[in-house]
């Protein structure tokens, strides 16, 4: 099966065994001239899951030499990547070197044969990683040059360090972004901390091992929020630290006055969570079945219960979760709250009196939730708190 290979976004120069030159834009090389080339993709390297960049130096059309840089699993069971950098020595069509990977050292060795074909390139031989090897059949590879390589590279970490307003990032939401010799020490200092990491940002991507930094994901009460990314950017290793995308969708979100809902500085949650949960009940024809904040993320869990109306005559019951999160509008503090709540999550059981029926909800995990539409508990909100909804088209609250 051939699988177009990731383009890495890399800051390839951060690894020293691959140093790509910074060269000003030259045109397009006389003959003879020395220059630089790009391949991004060598098809069914590691069942089509590496992420390669070739560099080769060329001397008109015979390549002098060239550097391969390969990031590719190396667990089966995991996201863990290892990766290796080569320098070939160029014979001819021939290429080949040998070097370890950077992780788990294992040897590797690099034997490859390349063709002009068409527009194109094919490369064929094989690559060795320890007991493994490849064989590599590409055909109808395009290079590039160095500047459209430079231009592609451009990567952004999402990390906005001092946001005007909630409407792009969330508030709950921190990002981390911290050298790779630092992360550990960094992800042990938070243990006992009420801070909750994504687990997905624990990965070191191929991204991360060429620019030799990984960016964190955090979730932490939006009140701590800016303490944590104060304590993040004082720490070692940490390049850039402030808020990213989150649970918010400004479509599902509120502004309303913070006066009425406050008690001193603090937002007096138990009245706000009552206020929400009672409008929620009516717009959901359902009772209120508990109420929380978290400690850790600040988000408040809201449940109800409702007869079912899937089969009447078996009294069945819907339990009704709604997640919240209030925080200030904007970092630093504002005279104006808001207020983003989740699309509801229904389950059905049997809470009736004797034996119970044993309920199974078949409904796939990879499928999106039917949602009905519960609009009008937002705009109830809104009414209820006096609050203003979110103008998408102009980027304004209405």
């Amino acid at each position: 099966m051939r699988t177009l290979l990731l383009l890495v976004a890399g800051l390839v120069a951060a690894s020293p065994q691959f140093v790509l030159a910074q060269t000003k834009t030259q045109p397009k090389a006389a003959t003879g001239a020395s220059e630089v080339r790009y391949f991004t993709s060598i098809d069914g390297l590691m069942d089509g899951n590496a992420d390669v960049i070739l560099k080769e130096t060329r001397q008109g059309k015979a390549v002098t030499g060239a550097v391969l840089d390969v990031c590719y699993p190396a667990d089966k069971t995991s996201d863990r990547k290892d990766r290796f950098v080569v320098t070939l020595t160029a014979n001819g069509q021939n290429l080949s070197g040998s070097t370890q990977s950077i992780v788990d050292k294992q040897p590797v060795t690099v034997k490859l044969t390349q063709k002009p074909s068409g527009d194109g390139f094919d490369f064929r031989g094989q690559i060795s990683v320890g007991q493994n090897v490849t064989e590599v059949a590409s055909s109808d590879n395009s290079d590039m040059a160095e500047k459209e390589f430079q231009d592609s590279q451009t990567v952004d970490d999402g990390i906005s360090t001092a946001p005007k307003t909630f409407s792009d990032v969330s508030p709950e939401a921190v990002g981390v972004r911290l050298k790779l010799d630092a992360a550990v020490d960094f992800l042990k200092s938070l243990k006992g901390q009420d801070v909750e990491i994504a687990l997905g940002s624990l990965a070191v991507t191929c991204d991360a091992m060429r620019a030799g930094e990984q960016t964190i994901t955090l979730a932490v009460d939006p009140d701590r929020a800016s303490a944590l990314i104060a304590k993040a950017k004082a720490t070692a290793g940490v390049a850039n630290a402030g808020w990213v995308a989150g649970i918010v969708e400004m479509d599902r979100a509120i502004r309303f006055a913070a006066a009425d809902w406050r008690e001193g500085d603090k937002v007096n949650r138990d009245k706000l969570a009552t206020t929400i949960s009672t409008v929620l009940a009516k717009s959901l024809a359902a009772k209120p079945a508990g109420a929380s904040w978290s400690p850790i993320t600040g988000k408040l869990k809201l449940t109800f219960k409702r007869p079912s109306q899937l089969y009447p005559a078996l009294e069945l019951t819907d339990i009704i979760e709604v997640t919240g999160l209030v925080a200030a509008d904007k970092p630093g503090g504002s005279d104006s709250l808001m207020l983003w709540i989740s699309a509801p999550v229904t389950t059905t059981t049997d809470e009736s009196a004797g034996a119970k029926l044993n309920l199974a909800d078949e409904s796939s995990g990879d499928e999106e939730p039917e949602q009905r539409d519960d609009s009008g508990a937002i705009g109830a909100l809104a009414k209820e708190l006096k609050g203003q909804r979110w103008d998408a088209d102009n980027s304004v609250w209405k």
